[in-house]
């Protein structure tokens, strides 16, 4: 290849790195390595065919650059967790958006699914949620309190024991991704079915807008942490199935830590979740517009946190990449074709 061709089909990569490096850009780590490592490629390439040439210097000067910056040592930040929530993980996440919308879309028709067959098959919510579930339900009926599960522990226990199993749950939904994210999806289907016959069984008592005001009180976040823990599985199952150009037990690797990132953003809501569903459903008693408040206050924090903050702040680092390109580092070299 000549090597004026060589420089124009890779300029703009290297400008890009170039002014990530010069600006300090945040930039996900597995991405900063993969541009350092294309770039060291392309230093090989020049040292062979374009020895001594402005090219190969300009190239080694840059991939020194960026061993500065991946490799130096540096005291760790004291707000490193402060960190990951505000800036590494959204950034990440931006990223795995399609992720997200498959495991919602897919509970989100098994919630369907599951109304439907409760409508027309009669025995599929006794199956689904079992006989002593339903007994006790509508003996709460009869007893003028339909929504009475919720104050049967003490607050603290039912906080405690109802955050551990939807942790426990998470961790199905992210671990079955090891299955190339199928095991991920039965997840997410055996849980949207459950939530679909659950509403329509109160639909057909009567009941369906007392158990809705009252169940996503702490339903909205935790169904919503499921669904993104469902994400996490499907990122590591896609690193599993789609490596691009690294290997497949790299590309795996990469799958899980971006996974368990997920996942590790959902403990905070989780426990949330565990706090409403302990010390506020409880209170079946509060005024409808109280409910609507928590339930809409709760559904404006997941779609900010996991939705739109995510998109904001990549677009404001991709307005500074833009600004940026304007000034180099090192002048890329024009040469004539060879």
């Amino acid at each position: 290849m000549r090597e004026a061709t060589f420089v124009k089909q890779n300029k703009d990569k290297w400008l890009e790195f170039e002014s990530i490096l010069k600006n300090k850009t945040s930039i996900d780590p597995d991405l900063l390595s993969d541009l350092y490592i294309e770039v060291t490629d392309h230093l090989s390439y020049a040292k062979t065919f374009y020895n001594n040439s402005n090219t190969e210097r300009y190239l080694n000067q840059l991939a020194a650059l960026a061993h500065q910056k991946i490799y130096k040592t540096k005291k760790e930040p004291k707000n490193k967790l402060i960190s990951f929530f505000k800036t590494e993980f959204p950034l990440m996440f931006f990223n795995h958006h399609r992720e997200l919308l498959i495991a919602f879309l897919t509970f989100g028709f098994f919630v369907l699914a599951g109304a439907f067959s409760a409508a027309n098959e009669g025995d599929f919510v006794r199956s689904f949620l079992g006989d002593a579930y339903v007994n006790m339900t509508l003996d709460n009926i009869e007893k003028g309190d339909p929504m009475a599960v919720y104050k049967e522990q003490g607050e603290f226990n039912m906080f405690l024991g109802i955050t551990l199993n939807n942790i426990k749950v998470a961790l199905f939904a992210f671990g079955y991704g090891i299955m190339f994210g199928v095991g991920t999806l039965y997840i997410m289907m055996q849980n949207g079915i459950m939530l679909g016959s659950f509403q329509y069984f109160f639909y057909e008592q009567g009941l369906l807008w007392e158990s809705a005001r009252t169940i996503w009180i702490h339903g909205t976040i935790e169904i919503s942490v499921i669904i993104i823990a469902g994400c996490a599985g499907l990122v590591m199952g896609n690193g599993m199935i789609f490596t691009g150009t690294l290997p497949r037990l790299e590309s795996f690797k990469r799958g899980v830590i971006k996974g368990l990132k997920i996942l590790m953003s959902t403990i905070p809501f989780f426990i949330i979740a565990g706090f409403l569903e302990g010390f506020v459903t409880r209170h079946t008693e509060m005024p409808d517009w109280l409910a609507i408040l928590i339930i809409g206050s709760s559904l404006t924090l997941i779609l900010f946190y996991y939705v739109y903050y995510p998109i904001k702040l990549n677009k404001k680092i991709k307005i500074n990449k833009d600004i940026s390109k304007t000034q180099e580092v090192y002048p890329i070299p024009q040469t004539n074709p060879i």
